[in-house]
């Protein structure tokens, strides 16, 4: 059995939010990720579902037109095909067990390239 150790993964980026694998498959892929104050991962919306288990600090999920405000021991779902982002409150560090199934495919991302790219939580898509 695979085992994910939040301590050995633990890695933080000035630049931009922190993922590192924990597991992938076809069906299914798993992340810890670390986010900075204010660290994002930008708005998108996949066609796979998304699971966030929160491990320590404090921020927001998007789902859809909700922010979900969150802290440590929440689990937040969010469906395929909605748009999906998370942020860390600008004087809180984030981690968060990240479950995504099935992965996101490399142009499902490209709002998620952009939005690093400009610094912003909610890109507009490139027809926008």
């Amino acid at each position: 059995m695979p085992r994910i150790d939040f301590d050995a993964e633990r890695v933080y980026d000035d630049d931009r939010f922190s993922a590192q694998a924990g597991f992938r498959s076809e069906r299914v892929k798993v992340i810890c990720g670390f986010f900075e104050p204010g660290q994002f991962i930008p708005v998108h919306a996949p066609s796979s579902d998304l699971v966030v288990d929160v491990r320590s600090g404090t921020g927001i999920v998007r789902e859809g037109e909700t922010d979900h405000r969150v802290e440590p021991g929440d689990v937040v779902t969010v469906p395929a095909d909605t748009k999906r982002g998370i942020k860390a409150d600008d004087e809180s560090r984030l981690e968060a067990l990240l479950v995504t199934a099935p992965p996101p495919t490399d142009e499902e991302h490209d709002p998620v390239r952009r939005g690093l790219a400009t610094g912003e939580f909610e890109p507009m898509a490139a027809d926008d």
